[in-house]
């Protein structure tokens, strides 16, 4: 059995909805325990338009100690306001704390895996939470130094080595050490997590024609190559042309791939994988995985919002986990 907790991420977003929709759909009592943190108004207001097909429990936060197996456990973290479709001061206080609650739950034994719904930046900003995203926040609470946002799906596997960075700040955050901890942490994960004894990982190059024998940029001759051919576990391979590489499939000859910048690997990630896209935390002590997509305020509390790529990110959770335990 995998015990799994879910944060219910903006909740003036899709957040709650997405995970009543994906209980309904995994709910097996024996197979699967399911605890999601989520205010106790939210969540009762989230049913009344999402029909459970599961039995829950409501329990006081931190009351860890009386989570049932067998039913959907959901951990009150206090009424909140919603405004739905709008990031507020409030929404962001509580995914935060959503957060840090899943975090200790995994640490203390009582969680196999981390499901996390879409927050807000600008939520976390009004809320004075100074992390762009679940990843930097996850990175501080387990205190790991070598971490990678990776990207999962049939069609391919894909990793940043920057990640929530304005582009006018990505070739200086591009450094020997970012673009070594980043491979190193790519690697381990692919041999850990996904079972690759010999994994084959692409690189692609920063600039345009992969600064074409640096005519155009010169971080390809100065960090990209040094670091590849130095790189001690398995030689990756590149850096490739980033546009030519994925124009020509080259990503199915390759275990993974490893990119430069947010836009570069989600552009084409995303037209692969639109609604079955997950992100996956790679190098953490422990697994989590989330929606690939966003708080889709827009459409927040129209009952409209697909549950697919949460569900897509219960399996890639559940198929890590047991991959650890082969480990």
């Amino acid at each position: 059995m995998t015990r799994l907790v879910f944060t219910c991420g903006d909740v003036n977003g899709i957040g709650p909805e997405i995970c009543v929709k994906t209980f309904n759909r995994i709910y097996k009592p024996g197979k699967r325990a399911i605890i999601f943190l989520c205010p106790q108004n939210v969540f009762l207001q989230t049913i009344k338009q999402n029909e459970p097909r599961f039995e829950y429990q409501i329990i006081s936060s931190h009351s860890f100690e009386i989570i049932d197996t067998q039913k959907i456990t959901v951990i009150d973290s206090g009424n909140v306001k919603q405004t739905l479709g709008k990031p507020t001061k409030s929404s962001g206080k509580v995914a935060f704390d959503a957060v840090v609650d899943a975090v200790k739950l995994v640490q203390s034994n009582f969680a196999d895996a981390i499901i996390t719904a879409p927050i807000s930046k600008q939520a976390f900003k009004l809320a004075g939470i100074k992390f762009p995203g679940h990843t930097e926040l996850l990175a501080k609470l387990s205190k790991t130094k070598k971490y990678l946002m990776l990207f999962l799906s049939k069609q391919m596997k894909c990793g940043l080595v920057t990640i929530h960075k304005p582009i006018r700040e990505v070739s200086k955050s591009i450094t020997k050490v970012s673009l070594s901890n980043a491979l190193s942490a790519l690697h381990n994960s692919l041999v850990k997590d996904f079972g690759k004894s010999n994994p084959k990982v692409a690189v692609l190059g920063l600039n345009p024609h992969a600064g074409e024998e640096g005519t155009i940029g010169k971080e390809e001759i100065d960090i990209l190559k040094p670091v590849i051919n130095s790189f001690k576990e398995v030689k990756p391979e590149g850096p490739f042309v980033p546009d030519a590489f994925f124009g020509n499939n080259l990503y199915k000859n390759y275990d993974a791939v490893l990119g430069m910048y947010h836009d570069q690997i989600l552009i084409p990630f995303k037209m692969l994988n639109f609604n079955n896209g997950v992100n996956y935390t790679a190098g953490l002590p422990f697994i989590r995985t989330s929606p690939d997509h966003g708080t889709a305020f827009d459409i927040a509390g129209k009952g409209i919002a697909s549950e697919e790529s949460m569900v897509q990110a219960v399996y890639w959770a559940e198929k890590i986990f047991y991959n650890r335990k082969k480990s």
